[in-house]
């Protein structure tokens, strides 16, 4: 029997490492899918009284509610059984789940005695692909070692040694943008990028695709981001050689400015974005979920006949978005023009939705002085008497919508875990 029949022939089987908010909106996310007949959940350590307890926290949920209510609405029953406390067994709406409460170093989690083909690296910890599996701190690649077959990891990949460059094996891909770019037969770890850059590129992507808004000639993102789990409840004491010390202050209180990879992880999946001057930043408000991207581009345009109207306005820019919305069989980008506020996207299944009624747009004009460009032609230094050149430009400003948490990131992640299993040969 070929390998391709063993693994057509057998239960698939997910591995999640971690019950962190996107560990467990992952087991939620999957449980209700039902694709993977057996779920396998890694916590590393005992957690209050045992089973009962861990039970109970995958059951509730501050911001989503009650697991069967989320699933099946407020008339549902309770859906989780404990079958095994001593072998960590759980039946979850019916699908069995395991979880394992003793190691915490990938290598040493037992995937492959659970036929474990997948895992969702969900501890935000193991970063760094260039790492050996023998690491004593732990590492990504711990969890092939262990029996896996491919790792999806929740984050963007962060390697500590700036001489060494991604290995070959590894890819980042946010699903819908460049998820068919895996390779089962070169690829076997997989980043998911983040939530901001899942959303941040289906904003781009539709207008790199339309020649009118292809020519971006610089563009800057903030994103004003809920609340996670790395920012304190509470002021605390900073760790030994922490430099933001905007972190430890308390979330409660606090609007908290901080940093995002999402523009260097955007080019990795879109390798347009590199040619454009992007920059990122994040900006932490007290909410526990949904978040709002701010997105600043400036387009070179053409100016109509009369000299002052560009062909690119708030129209052209709210159209290209309902139109990529309408012909997205998934849905994955929604066009609106209601009057939303964050706790409307709470668990809405789109990687972005577009705030069509807060988009702008303005035409202006940049002067280019061609003497301060050491690389101009002398020729072109001819077509105006003072060197200078003006460029018609068009200044947008785009606003989209994103439940960072369930409704955008993990949805998509599931999204890309499953195509990354059928994909496996």
């Amino acid at each position: 029997m070929s390998n391709i029949d063993v693994l057509e022939n057998r239960r698939p089987v997910l591995g999640i490492n971690s019950l962190g908010r996107i560990g467990k909106l992952s087991l939620w996310h999957h449980v209700g899918r039902k694709y993977f007949q057996e779920i396998v959940v890694n916590i590393g350590r005992e957690s209050g009284t045992g089973l009962n307890s861990i039970a109970q926290f995958i059951e509730k949920d501050v911001t989503y509610g009650t697991i069967h209510k989320f699933l099946y609405g407020v008339r549902s029953d309770r859906i989780i059984q404990i079958v095994d406390e001593k072998k960590g067994r759980l039946l979850i709406d019916g699908v069995p789940v395991t979880i394992l409460r003793e190691a915490r170093n990938p290598v040493e989690i037992g995937w492959r005695n659970y036929g474990v083909d997948i895992v969702a690296e969900c501890t935000g910890k193991f970063r760094d692909p260039t790492l050996s599996p023998e690491d004593p701190k732990g590492s990504i690649k711990g969890h092939l070692a262990a029996g896996a077959r491919a790792v999806i990891n929740s984050s963007a990949f962060k390697i500590k040694n700036k001489s060494l460059s991604a290995p070959s094996d590894t890819i980042t891909l946010i699903y819908g943008i460049n998820h068919t770019s895996f390779n089962y037969k070169k690829h076997l770890i997989v980043s998911a990028a983040s939530c901001t850059t899942t959303g941040l590129a289906h904003m781009v992507k539709p207008l790199l695709e339309n020649a009118e808004t292809s020519k971006i000639l610089t563009a800057s993102m903030s994103t004003v981001h809920a609340v996670t789990n790395t920012q304190s409840v509470l002021d605390t004491l900073p760790k030994a050689g922490e430099k933001d010390l905007r972190k430890n202050r308390s979330i409660f209180n606090n609007i908290i400015l901080t940093s995002t990879n999402a523009a260097e992880a955007l080019s990795q999946v879109i390798p347009e974005v590199r040619n454009i001057g992007f920059m990122a930043d994040s900006i932490r408000v007290p909410t526990n979920t949904g978040s709002l991207i701010v997105l600043n581009i400036t387009f070179q345009t053409q100016l109509h006949e009369d000299g002052t109207k560009s062909s690119i306005t708030t129209k052209t820019i709210n159209e290209i978005y309902r139109k990529a919305a309408e012909r997205d069989p998934e849905r994955l980008i929604i066009y609106s023009t209601e009057q939303n506020v964050s706790t409307d996207l709470i668990g809405v299944n789109a990687a972005i939705v577009i705030e069509g009624q807060f988009n702008h747009t303005r035409t202006a004009f940049i002067d280019v002085d061609l003497s301060q460009i050491p690389t101009t032609p002398a020729a072109a230094r001819t077509w105006s008497s003072r060197n200078i050149l003006r460029i018609p430009v068009v200044h947008a400003k785009i606003f989209g919508w994103y439940d960072n948490e369930y409704g955008s990131y993990t949805n998509r992640m599931g999204d890309l875990t499953v195509y990354v299993h059928k994909s496996l040969r």
